[in-house]
């Protein structure tokens, strides 16, 4: 899964730079969040992302990944991760898991977010939940990215949060299994991988201007999954309904940087206890 050793850091200017890029991945979720209504496919879905990327002078990074041609994947429901956009409608209730990278200059930036077609006057109650915890679980790791600490330390953090969640009273979830984050700079998907559960191997250590995309995904159910025909598309073995979120942080020895949400992290962070440490600022 990944190597010891330290995870390349990077320069302040080249933080800076992946600033650029998480800020056009956070316009283009933003537009399709916007987006996402009934009877809207997720073809349209596509369309307003690459849009959103191209006039704010990025492109879009998942087309460079071999076989692939989107600039999303929205997955749909029982559909956790990878699915293709296309001809199907959204439906009022639907779970709909988005996500998007974009390249500006050379720098990348990826991201995800999970939402209720219709809003929370639409959705289950339990779905709700699973969207709500998945988006936690993400903070939950983000807020172990440390410098000094070792990249298991965020999947231990993940797991941690989600088994909490149940011991509290909460529906028992299911960290989708096979599924990691990953490092992200001049290419998308970079070494190491970033688990989402404890592993036996602690891995790299964090070092300022490490950058990473951590991104957990949840199910309502079986932590399984299998890949449909189309060869992308993961889907629940049990077809429970799943979630998944993704943010580009950056850290320093002076805080965190999530350089794809568009306030840099600052309200989750600081409602956290988290240091908030952005290099945007004179």
């Amino acid at each position: 899964m990944f190597g010891r050793g330290k995870v390349p850091s990077k320069s302040v200017d080249d933080l800076l730079a992946m600033r650029r890029a998480g800020l056009v991945v956070a316009a283009a979720l933003d537009e399709v969040v916007q987006a996402c209504r009934a009877g809207v496919t997720t073809a349209d879905l596509d369309h307003v992302a690459t849009d959103a990327i191209t006039s704010r002078g990025g492109r879009p990074s998942f087309p460079e990944v071999p076989g692939y041609r989107h600039t999303l994947c929205v997955s749909v429901n029982e559909q956790v991760v990878h699915g293709i956009p296309g001809p199907r409608e959204l439906l009022l209730g639907d779970v709909v898991s988005v996500d998007c990278g974009a390249v500006v200059q050379g720098w990348h930036g990826d991201a995800a977010v999970s939402v209720v077609v219709g809003g929370p006057d639409a959705a289950r109650t339990e779905d709700l939940e699973l969207i709500e915890v998945t988006r936690g679980a993400l903070w939950a790791g983000i807020g172990a990215m440390v410098v000094g600490h070792r990249i298991g330390h965020i999947g231990s953090a993940v797991e941690d949060f989600v088994t909490a969640h149940a011991e509290a009273g909460g529906s028992r979830l299911g960290i989708v299994d096979g599924y990691e984050g990953h490092g992200i700079g001049r290419s998308m998907h970079m070494a190491p991988g970033v688990p989402n559960i404890r592993t036996r191997h602690r891995g790299p250590v964090i070092t300022s201007g490490t950058t990473l995309a951590i991104e957990p995904m949840l199910s309502a159910g079986d932590e399984r999954t299998y890949e449909m025909p189309d060869g992308w598309t993961a889907v629940t073995v049990d077809g429970s309904r799943a979630a998944h979120w993704e943010h580009t942080v950056a850290v320093t020895d002076e805080g965190l940087w999530v350089l794809t949400a568009t306030d840099g992290g600052a309200a989750e962070l600081t409602a956290r206890g988290l240091p908030f440490a952005p290099l945007d600022q004179d």
